[in-house]
Parts: C-alpha cells; structure tokens; sequence
C-alpha cells in the first residue's frame, strides 16, 4: 500500500492496515456507543491494526495526531437520520452523537492515549482502499508544523462492492531528534 504520495511529502510510512484483508474478511467488531452503522468501527478496527502494528498494546507513547479522510462518509447514519425525521420519531442521542465523524476519531484517541490534533477531511479525490494525497498533503504539515510527532491517517470509503478502508502511520522525514530543551542546554529527545 506503500504511495509515492507519501514520498512526495517527505513522510515515512511506519505501519499500515488495509480493509478488507486476508484473514479479516468479515465485519469489523460492533463498537460500543455507535449504531445503525459499520462505518465507526471500520475506521476504529483499521485503525487498530494500524497501531498495534507499531505500537503493540496501547498506550501509544508521543504525540499522534488522527486524520480521517472520507469522501462517502457515513452514509448509514446519515440515512438512519433522514428516516427516523421523515416518520417524525425521535431521533436518538447516538444519532446525533455518531454523525460527527470526529467522535470516531475520539473514541481511538481515547483508547490509545493520543494527544495530537484530531482532523477530519473530504477530500476532493479517493479511491478506495487507498490513504488520498490530499491526507498525505496534510499530514506533511501537522509533522511540520510541530502539531505531532506523528499521524495516523485513516481513509475509508463506502463502494458498491462494499466498503474499503486503509491507514498508514506518518513520521517526518528522518532526522537528527529535535531539541526538547532551549538552544544551548544540549538535551536532545529520541
């Protein structure tokens, strides 16, 4: 899943996790406080792999910045709306709640113990299965911009064939560690 997108921008592709993929074929696992949709816990489940594949277990040490790039977005929810509005019901709390896609990107924040920005984005070309340039373009400034230490960007389509989804963990470029102390105090951090 290695793009030269990610090359273009000066990043180094830690880990990766790909949705579907050999083994992992079925649904993603129910994730508790979503509903009426599997496109919550297919961001959370790759985005799991994705972690796991770097870290281990949680905690993830550092600043991570999460970055969820969508085209579709969450049409089942969306549609769960439409319809409990349309017959004139009440629409549930976690409706509301799970319509927000950075509540996703919370609830993996949360769980893993990140502590960088949280973004989301629609980017204006996607293929599924595929981190877009667009997040690359963007993680390549939250790295820069000291924002992070790293990023993980996650990219989730829903197509006809069913729903696809990709993450990859981005560092900068590699280089000598940045200083964590003043100029002149000679500490550097790894």
């Amino acid at each position: 899943m290695t793009t030269p997108a990610a090359h273009t921008h000066g990043l180094r592709i830690l880990a990766e996790a790909r949705r579907p993929a050999p083994g992992r074929d079925g649904p993603p696992p129910p994730l508790p406080g979503f509903a009426a949709s599997r496109f919550n816990p297919l961001v959370a489940d790759t985005a799991e792999h994705c972690l796991r594949a770097h870290h281990g277990e949680p905690p993830a040490p550092g600043r991570t910045a999460l970055l969820l790039a969508s085209a579709s977005g969450d049409l089942d929810t969306a549609r769960a709306i439409e319809r409990s509005a349309e017959a004139g019901q009440r629409t549930g709390p976690l409706l509301f709640f799970q319509s927000n896609p950075n509540a996703v990107l919370g609830h993996i924040a949360a769980r893993w113990g990140l502590t960088g920005p949280v973004v989301a984005i629609c980017p204006a070309e996607a293929e599924p299965g595929r981190v877009p340039a667009e997040a690359f373009e963007l993680a390549a400034l939250l790295l820069a911009d000291g924002d992070a230490d790293l990023v993980l960007a996650v990219a989730v389509e829903r197509t006809p064939d069913g729903d696809r989804a990709a993450a990859a963990l981005l560092a900068g470029p590699a280089t000598e560690p940045a200083r964590t102390e003043p100029a002149g105090h000679g500490t550097r951090s790894d």
